[in-house]
């Protein structure tokens, strides 16, 4: 059992945050929106405010990453005392737990392992995080693997759990012979109209491509974020082009917009 930290002192930024959370949960003066939360209500704003925290290190703000850090921070102390209500834990047990979990995992660091390499200590930390599932009674290989996270990021999740165990395509080149495989599949059921098939064929695909991210050792979601910056940038530019001549998109054409998509390509290249 982990050893609680002491609490932090009255004045500290920390035991400010508690103590607002403690007065919005509060009975008698509380503020009624959250006195109405639960875990599952406020579970959506914990995933937005994820992602909020990941835009503003995409957009290097630095100022806007404090403000996002905060709020992420604050749906933790929300959490925790939601759990403290009900007695099962709260925010000294969360931080005391989290402590606990990186001491075991960095033992080279805490202990006395000793890592030649990155890789050794990357197998090390997949070792130690294979003995946690295992005390923690999780039946099968895949059974731990959230399934609240986006489906790109869990399908790779689930693919690299299956890949250590030896359920995995040997080479790159079967991963996108399989493509080839799903998006002919996918095709067929686009020419037969069938909704419900097309939907699994278009998921097999795009499984497929989680497998060849995991096997390309490129996380699809950055990949994917990285597409849609650069989708909006240039999309950006057909619409600044397009507004010098005091016109917007819909008062243009496919083959106009394409032809400025082209020049927006061509300027990024010459930038470099």
């Amino acid at each position: 059992m982990s050893q609680t930290p002491p609490s932090p002192e009255p004045g500290h930024p920390i035991f400010r945050l508690l103590e607002i959370m403690d007065r919005l949960r509060d009975q008698a003066g509380g503020c009624a929106w959250d006195l109405e939360q639960t875990f599952a209500t406020i579970a959506p704003y914990t995933v937005e405010e994820a992602y909020e925290v990941a835009d503003a290190i995409e957009r290097n703000d630095l100022k806007e990453l404090k403000e996002e850090l905060g709020d992420l921070l604050f749906q933790v102390v929300f959490h925790a005392r939601m759990a403290s209500e009900q007695q099962a834990f709260d925010f000294a047990d969360v931080a005391a737990a989290i402590s606990d979990k990186m001491i075991r995992r960095h033992p080279h660091v805490f202990g006395g392992e000793g890592y030649r390499t990155a890789g050794e200590q990357t197998v090390a930390w997949e070792v130690i995080k294979q003995q946690e599932r295992t005390d923690k009674a999780r039946g099968g290989v895949l059974d731990d693997v959230p399934v609240g996270l986006p489906a790109l990021t869990r399908a790779v999740k689930l693919s690299k759990r299956a890949a250590r165990v030896g359920f995995v395509w040997p080479s790159t080149q079967e991963v996108l012979d399989k493509l080839d495989e799903e998006v002919a599949e996918l095709k067929a059921e686009v020419a037969g109209g069938d909704r419900e098939k097309l939907r699994a064929e278009l998921g097999d695909v795009l499984f497929v491509i989680a497998n060849l991210a995991r096997a390309l050792d490129i996380e699809p979601e950055d990949a994917l974020r990285a597409t849609n910056a650069k989708f909006v940038r240039r999309f950006g530019f057909i619409e600044t082009a397009l507004a010098a001549d005091g016109r917007t998109p819909d008062q243009s054409d496919l083959a106009e917009m394409d032809a400025l998509w082209d020049q927006a390509k061509a300027a990024e290249k010459v930038r470099g």
